[in-house]
């Protein structure tokens, strides 16, 4: 109680925040009981109440009854292609085969409504996924390899959704509308206005809408704060009409939520607090529209954040947003998101004449492209100027990279050296969703729903080749041995069948209920 009075009497002596300060829900004054103050500018304590809040502070910190500051448990799924966007899982095992029509592994299948291409995240046994509802029952969604450029024409007021459910049983937990509105950009033929992954840190959920604005939830779907970010035109950069829908997905930091905005004007990657949606950082970027999430690398020497782009795919400072390193000379239209392992960076990109793929060392400093696409450096470990995908993130596994085109031909390569084990098709058709791992076994989603599961290892073994029966471009989520898939219409909780569970056996589709 004593440490309680003193933080109290601290923070009494703080001066209010200023009113342009103030973050919160709808404009509304969001200051949360003790939390830190910025104190920017302002006169701080001083004397006794400086030492008696600095002494709570380290006995606060080094108390074991204080919760860890990381409330994540190792089998959630918080972002983008899970931890780090690994893409990698741990613990149970998910199953190799399944069947829909059988019901076989088929844990729970729930219903979501409207068009949505963001992929599930898990946390605390929850999986969370975000919809945009329009007025169309069946809103069009083309697939398959095409290069039409053209926007989806105008599509009428749409419904931005959260939804939480139970990763056990698929029942709807909670959901919120978040907007409501006609789209402010319009969207590919392959894509939603709904195509950004959440992001949690176990305690919030960052959700991010682009145009129409970033959101903060709590864990029992409460609106924390939101903020506007104005107009974000993504879209193909030599022809500003064609929008193409915004991709790129937030992740969270050290109680910073990312987010990077590669758009026609006015690019930037920022940085807000959690806790109340202020602006921590902003820096601005000069490329081209891009969709790739950024990532977090621990360095030899520093931790940093590194995006992927086109003219500028660069290392940042996450605590500043300080550029660290630049490198150019990557496709223009650059989707997949940078993947680390072995102490290496790996991008790709693939359009418009390069595509090229890179092994980066963290701690570079500076410009290091490179005059020849196929040079190498102490910063350029290896470089394949031909072998960049286009539209899947890869994922290193083990000693190995495994990249897969949007033609569905896969490649294995040394993440170490660059050198190419491998390289087969899986099938025909498109491939936008990215592939997972776990158990030593990957998992490649094609677009018209075939799950493809290869064995990890510098040889091609082809495990099971699995139908979900509908169009499928969201990369999955693994926890807790449940593979959770989206389709277009549908959440699949997929999990290997208990021996002695009878009941293991979806009857009926659990469809969310109107709020």
């Amino acid at each position: 109680m004593w440490i309680v009075k003193i933080l109290r009497e601290a923070v009494s002596e703080l001066p209010p925040l200023p009113q342009g300060e103030r973050d919160g829900v709808n404009g509304l004054a969001f200051e949360p009981n003790f939390s830190p103050h910025p104190a920017f500018g302002h006169p701080l304590p001083t004397g006794e109440r400086v030492w008696k809040l600095l002494l709570m502070m380290f006995l606060l910190c080094s108390s074991p009854h204080v919760a860890n500051c990381n409330s994540l448990n190792s089998d959630d799924w918080p972002q983008f292609r899970g931890t780090n966007a690994s893409g990698v899982a741990t613990g149970v095992a998910p199953p190799v085969s399944w069947d829909i029509a059988a019901s076989q592994n088929i844990a729970w299948k729930t219903e979501i409504p409207g068009l949505g291409l963001a992929s599930p995240i898990v946390c605390r046994d929850q999986v969370v996924i975000v919809t945009a509802v329009g007025e169309e029952d069946d809103p069009h969604l083309r697939t398959g390899l095409y290069g039409n450029i053209k926007s989806v024409d105008d599509e009428g007021p749409h419904s931005w959704q959260v939804y939480s459910l139970s990763l056990r049983t698929g029942d709807v937990l909670w959901k919120r509308i978040l907007h409501t509105g006609p789209p402010m950009m319009k969207r590919h033929t392959k894509a939603s206005h709904a195509n950004a992954t959440p992001a949690t840190d176990g305690k919030r959920v960052i959700v991010n809408l682009a145009s129409e604005g970033l959101y903060c939830l709590d864990l029992a779907g409460n609106l924390c704060w939101k903020k506007d970010l104005g107009p974000l035109d993504s879209g193909y950069y030599v022809a500003p009409d064609a929008q193409w829908g915004y991709a790129s997905s937030p992740i969270i930091y050290h109680g910073m939520a990312i987010v990077l905005a590669d758009v026609q004007e006015g690019s930037f990657l920022a940085a807000y607090d959690v806790r109340s949606g202020r602006e921590r950082w902003r820096t601005d970027r000069q490329d081209v529209p891009t969709w790739g999430t950024p990532t977090i690398v621990e360095g030899p020497d520093a931790t940093e954040l590194v995006v992927n782009g086109h003219r500028q795919s660069c290392g940042y400072d996450p605590r500043t947003g300080r550029e660290l390193w630049m490198l150019s000379g990557g496709g223009d239209i650059p989707v997949p998101t940078p993947v680390t392992g072995h102490g290496l960076v790996y991008l790709s990109s693939s359009h418009g004449g390069k595509k090229p793929l890179r092994a980066i060392r963290p701690g570079a400093r500076g410009d290091i492209t490179l005059k020849k696409a196929d040079a190498t450096s102490e910063d350029i470990v290896w470089a394949r100027p031909k072998d960049g995908i286009y539209i899947q993130t890869p994922i290193v596994y083990g000693p190995h990279l495994y990249a897969c085109r949007n033609n569905g031909v896969l490649s294995c390569y040394n993440a170490h050296t660059g050198e190419r084990l491998y390289r087969k098709r899986l099938g025909g058709g498109g491939f936008t969703a990215s592939p997972v791992a776990a158990a030593g076994r990957l998992y490649f989603t094609s677009e018209n729903g075939e799950v493809y599961v290869v064995r990890a290892g510098e040889e091609y073994d082809l495990l099971a080749k699995n139908q979900m029966k509908d169009i499928c471009l969201a990369t999955p989520a693994i926890s807790k041995g449940i593979l959770v898939v989206r389709t277009k219409d549908n959440v699949y909780g997929i999990k290997e069948k208990p021996d002695n569970d009878r009941n293991f056996i979806v009857d009926t589709i659990v469809r969310p209920s109107e709020e």
